[in-house]
């Protein structure tokens, strides 16, 4: 009997200390206590952390977060998870707000020709500031910004605000906070936005080559579909399928400048 503990004692894995969390806080000045109260967790669970303990997908996207890295910087033992599934896919989430915030500006700010978003309201990016000074920086750097919001006043955008229960009005204010939100972007060279009255299958997010693709289920709010992260390889590749679409909805859609 001591000799079987003495083996399963042995054979348990021991989890050498994260220095690079560790590291990580000191830089950003943060002590175990901040990162508990900003996580809404207990501090012993921290420490667990920093002592190698690996934290639940939503704790690590919170904190890698909450320190501007990347998740692999922090936990580079989860990097072999995070490669890509093939040459085309390069990941998949299972909700939009599974995507880490890191991971919304590293797409934008990696564009070197052009950013797009087609969505109903993009909310979720609107009330970022952070996204949009990054936005309004591409812009004025060369990089050609187009979003497409849903129109206000479009029967498709009140369907889709019955198809997730929030009603048909919800969804319309909605896109009117984000284009009041967007207004740092209006005007601005190299920026357009336009207002679209398309039933939208999926939002796409662009940064020239790669896109961050969010399915749309019927009675599933955006946040809670999956979110699938393409590149494009080859002109007949699935990428350039959503690429495709998002022009016909360009092409058709009204500037909202126009509408001002």
């Amino acid at each position: 009997m001591l000799a079987s503990q003495a083996e399963r004692l042995t054979s348990r894995k021991v989890r050498p200390l994260n220095d690079n969390l560790r590291h990580a806080l000191t830089n950003a000045r943060l002590q175990p206590v901040d990162v508990a109260a900003h996580l809404a967790v207990d501090p012993k669970t921290v420490h667990r952390w920093l002592k190698g303990r690996i934290p639940y997908p939503r704790h690590r996207w919170a904190i890698a977060d909450l320190l501007h890295l990347d998740e692999a910087d922090l936990w580079p033992e989860l990097a072999q998870q995070h490669r890509a599934i093939s040459d085309e896919v390069q990941a998949i989430y299972p909700h939009r707000w599974s995507v880490p915030q890191a991971t919304w500006r590293h797409l934008f700010q990696s564009a070197a020709r052009e950013i797009g978003i087609l969505t109903y309201s993009g909310l979720f990016l609107a009330e970022d500031t952070g996204i949009i000074r990054l936005l309004a920086a591409q812009a004025r750097s060369g990089v050609r910004v187009r979003i497409l919001l849903g129109d206000a006043g479009a029967l498709e955008v009140a369907t889709r605000g019955i198809d997730e229960a929030i009603g048909p009005t919800v969804m319309a204010a909605r896109v009117t906070n984000a284009l009041t939100l967007y207004k740092p972007l209006i005007g601005a060279d190299n920026a357009e936005i336009r207002l679209h009255e398309t039933v939208l299958y999926n939002s796409i997010y662009r940064a020239d080559d790669d896109l961050l693709i969010n399915a749309h289920a019927y009675g599933t709010p955006a946040a809670q579909a999956p979110v699938i992260h393409l590149r494009l390889t080859e002109p007949q590749a699935a990428a350039a399928t959503y690429l495709n679409s998002f022009e016909r909805v360009w092409d058709a859609a009204k500037p909202h400048a126009e509408r001002a």
